[in-house]
């Protein structure tokens, strides 16, 4: 079997909740040994979200399968004794405290770079090490209303958060991949360079459409629900058995196809009203109600039948229940370990070749004695023959 693409790569990690997690454990699925360092008696306190998983939290099975667990307590000098001996045989350092926390003990990006000159050395904070928010605390639906996240989701009149974690997935995403970017770098010019990424920026960086749209439009996009500000018909149609159908119509060719293959109305494509996608968006109320009046009598398998054969994209609203039936995820399960035993789970969206199976999710401190043989160290951080901490003068 071949090495997987990150075997041999240290990752150490001070971590909690989601996003540098959720990095950690794509690095981890790559073949990298990530060490979560978890606050001693409690841990990372996504450990605790829910017991949905037989007593475990699906957000901690969904976001460290792979790794191993040291309890670490950063205020004791046996904790940064350890962390100091971790540090010097990694090769990738990232954590989630905040900027201030970090430089109060050293584990800034900076000094760590000057500490140990050959680390990738790394953070996820809530709104980056600059600026004045820089200390703010930062939750994903905090960083969702600083960005505008909110205002363009849900319903005209009711704005929403989005449903999962969108701020911590995009900054996990982009931490992810600058770790294997400066792993690269590394390896291609011995260069070393840090990797600091936030909530605030990720989150920017996926709103600039709807930012530009704005900013050179005058205009922010509306809120349309399951709908779409720019584009039309996209989105629910209710069709004639109470079920619903997503359909995207995204250009011209489509918009002809759709009105003489589906809706059976071939000259609705001339009609000057739905001319162009500016004006069908201006006129998505007279459209909505032409399209309901032709398929209100057909129901879900004719309506999806007929945009299949037109090309014309198409899907399901699906309640989340479905999602683990879904046919498309057919050979795509594989099972890892926990204390509540195995559970199953959906492998990564790439995987490496002959790669099948992946780590457990471990226990809290399971591997705290393991990791301290392995450097080397008693439990109190000392090495055997050394002085003890309390034993000095």
């Amino acid at each position: 079997m071949s090495p997987a693409p990150l075997d041999g790569i240290v990752v150490v990690a001070l971590e909690q909740a989601v996003a540098v997690p959720f990095a950690t454990r794509q690095l981890a699925d790559l073949g990298a040994r990530v060490i979560k360092l978890e606050r001693p008696g409690t841990g990372d306190f996504a450990r605790g979200y829910d017991g949905k998983v037989g007593g475990l939290s699906s957000a901690f099975l969904w976001l460290n399968r792979g790794k191993e667990s040291v309890e670490l307590d950063v205020t004791s000098e046996a904790g940064l004794r350890l962390l100091d001996a971790l540090l010097a045989r990694a090769d990738v350092f990232l954590h989630n405290i905040s900027p201030a926390a970090a430089l109060r003990r050293g584990i800034d990006s900076a000094s760590l770079s000057a500490r140990f000159p050959g680390l990738i050395a790394g953070s996820v904070s809530g709104y980056g090490t600059r600026g004045p928010m820089a200390d703010a605390k930062a939750y994903d639906l905090l960083v969702q209303g600083e960005t505008g996240m909110i205002s363009l989701t849900g319903e005209e009149d009711s704005p929403a958060k989005v449903g999962i974690s969108i701020a911590d997935i995009s900054a996990g995403m982009y931490a992810y991949a600058s770790v294997l970017a400066a792993i690269h770098h590394r390896s291609r010019t011995g260069q070393v360079v840090p990797v600091d990424v936030s909530l605030f920026d990720s989150l920017t960086e996926w709103l600039l459409y709807p930012m530009y749209y704005t900013a050179h439009g005058g205009v922010a996009p509306k809120r349309m629900g399951s709908g779409h500000a720019t584009i039309a018909p996209y989105g629910p149609v209710t069709v004639g058995d109470g079920s619903q159908v997503l359909l995207a119509v995204q250009n011209e060719r489509e918009w002809v196809r759709f009105c003489a293959d589906v809706l059976r109305v071939p000259e609705l494509a001339e009609d000057p009203r739905f001319g162009s996608q500016e004006l069908r968006v201006a006129h998505r109320r007279e459209l909505d109600a032409v399209i309901s009046d032709k398929l209100e009598y057909l129901d879900r398998e004719t309506v999806l039948k007929r945009l299949d054969a037109a090309d014309i994209a198409s899907g399901r609203l699906n309640p989340i229940e479905r999602l683990p039936e879904h046919e498309q995820l057919a050979g795509r399960w594989t099972q890892i370990g926990t204390e509540a035993g195995p559970v199953p789970t959906v492998l990564p969206p790439w995987a490496p070749p002959g790669v099948e199976r992946y780590g457990n999710v471990p226990a809290l401190g399971e591997h705290t004695r393991a990791v301290h043989d392995w450097l080397g160290l008693d439990l109190d951080g000392s090495r055997p023959n050394e002085p003890r901490p309390n034993d000095r003068d």
